[in-house]
């Protein structure tokens, strides 16, 4: 008699379909948080193993710094419409325009304004789960993340008020205004992540692989230039992202390991032209996924007190 046996791969896929099944089972009005990106990728792949041959039965919601790399854009948009899913793209400029986001005088960034936004369109959807790609070998904050993370009224997360998730039960209730984070890749690596977007053949932004780009050098990271502004009388996008003449800057092979923004991105220089490349570069990599993130150093808890006020 022959024993039933699953891979490493299989497992954690196995164990994750299970997550998105119960999302499905428990909550009303789910939604999957897909910005483009591997990890985003590899959620869409196990929710049309979960549900086909349904559509998945939760729409796609993006929040836009207005930063985003162009290719991303385009990646998102081309597969969000392959799926024939509804893609809700919220952006940090509106919320501005609105009122519900107050940009700080003098930073560029706009990782922390995308907070608001987010929690804006939970509000205005009544989403009481949100699907997304964290893994807990990220960073420290998402290692004390479960698969069902749970956000009060106010969409804060405290750490200390979370659910004991025995075995693989989990529990979805809530009361009017709360709202679940759902992670069903929370065991995953990037390695993992890497081997089953080969083993699945899944496309990806072409900015994960080598390409020439021209960077500039601040905050201890190389960061792409953004794209050149028109100048047609509108304000510049990008204003105080751009080099200035006494930053470094010149033209790299490089890559990207993790996506945020341009102005949050870290470009790796990496020769990296394909999957195999790629897993042996980051099997022999002494810094982090997110160590090349300019969002994560603004403290050693940065990562934290963004969840702390509804981050991703």
């Amino acid at each position: 008699m022959s024993s039933y046996h699953l891979d490493h791969l299989e497992y954690l896929e196995t164990e994750a379909i299970h997550v998105l099944r119960e999302v499905a089972a428990e909550f009303e009005r789910p939604v999957v948080l897909f910005s483009g990106g591997k990890d985003s990728i590899c959620i869409l792949r196990l929710a049309e193993k979960s549900f086909r041959p349904s559509d998945i039965p939760m729409p796609f919601l993006n929040v836009e710094t207005g930063h985003e790399f162009p290719e991303l854009i385009e990646f998102r948009d081309r597969r969000a419409e392959e799926l024939g899913a509804k893609l809700i793209v919220r952006t940090v400029d509106e919320a501005v325009e609105k009122g519900l986001a107050t940009p700080t005088p003098g930073q560029t960034s706009r990782n922390q304004l995308q907070i608001p936004v987010l929690l804006g369109a939970i509000d205005e959807f009544q989403f009481d789960c949100c699907i997304g790609g964290a893994r807990r070998d990220e960073e420290k904050a998402r290692a004390k993340e479960r698969f069902f993370s749970f956000r009060d009224s106010f969409g804060q997360w405290d750490p200390k008020n979370q659910r004991p998730e025995i075995w693989n039960l989990y529990n979805g209730r809530l009361n009017p205004g709360e709202n679940m984070r759902v992670f069903p890749l929370s065991n995953w690596t990037e390695t993992d992540v890497w081997e089953y977007i080969q083993k699945e053949n899944l496309e990806v932004p072409n900015i994960y692989f080598s390409h020439e780009r021209e960077c500039f050098f601040r905050g201890g990271q190389w960061l792409p230039v953004p794209p050149a502004h028109d100048g047609n009388g509108t304000p510049d996008p990008y204003e105080g992202a751009r080099p200035t003449k006494d930053e470094e800057n010149r033209t790299m092979t490089c890559r990207v390991r993790t996506i945020a923004d341009m102005i949050s991105t870290g470009m790796i220089e990496s020769p990296a032209e394909c999957i195999d490349e790629i897993i042996v570069e980051v099997a022999a990599a002494r810094v982090t996924e997110r160590g090349t993130r300019a969002d994560d150093k603004a403290s050693e808890a940065a990562m934290e007190d963004r969840k702390k006020a509804g981050y991703f």
